[in-house]
């Protein structure tokens, strides 16, 4: 399968939005017609069908769908309206973001919000409020975004997943950012909706221009 190429957009702009649902449901399944080729039951190679929107196995004649797996991400206030923004081990270097991460069997999104906040960053939680969602297709996710104001604030990061975390004001973002010494999350990610919007707006990048 040829690489598939292409640019994030701005998950703002709704002259965009038919494009975007588009190329994440293109993405989305092209994955899983590569993953699916076989049938997890027995092996045999499965034909598509219904236009390519399901698989059937012509051995045991069972239909197979596309799965969404949901994922959470929080976007972490303290009670001086810092936010809390983390290095993961397998991002770029300077590449920060939120806390984030699967949905487990048997919780809630909001569970899951909590459990990975405080496995990665030892952080609890008080309220958490849903913001908005994201198809995610690398490679079948959904992202399901949260609020939520800290309980506590001290960082103790996994060491594993999480390497560098810190609790940042508007005027300290600005300046890292500005220095070059963050880089945020890609532009029309939802991650980067969530720092626009407690910044109350683009973050000048390091030539002093509002970013996307």
């Amino acid at each position: 399968m040829a690489p598939l190429r292409g640019a994030f957009v701005d998950l703002d702009d709704d002259a965009a939005a038919a494009d975007r649902e588009l190329a994440t449901t293109a993405v989305a399944m092209a994955t899983w017609h590569e993953r699916a080729a076989h049938c997890p039951m027995c092996g045999s190679a499965t034909e598509s069908r219904e236009g390519g929107w399901s698989r059937r196995c012509p051995t045991d004649g069972v239909d197979h769908y596309p799965r969404t797996d949901p994922a959470v991400i929080v976007a972490i206030t303290d009670a001086d309206d810092r936010m809390l923004l983390a290095h993961v081990s397998y991002h770029s270097p300077l590449r920060y973001s939120h806390l984030a991460g699967y949905v487990e069997p048997g919780e809630s999104l909001e569970q899951a919000a909590r459990r990975e906040v405080f496995e990665e960053a030892g952080i609890t939680l008080a309220e958490v409020e849903y913001a908005g969602s994201q198809p995610w297709p690398f490679p079948a996710s959904i992202m399901i975004g949260f609020r939520a104001r800290a309980a506590s604030t001290e960082i103790v990061v996994d060491g594993v997943e999480v390497t560098d975390a810190a609790w940042l004001t508007r005027p300290e973002l600005e300046r890292r950012v500005g220095a070059g010494e963050v880089i945020l999350a890609p532009p029309g990610s939802i991650a980067r909706y969530l720092i626009h919007s407690w910044y109350g707006g683009p973050v000048p990048d390091a030539d002093g221009v509002p970013s996307a």
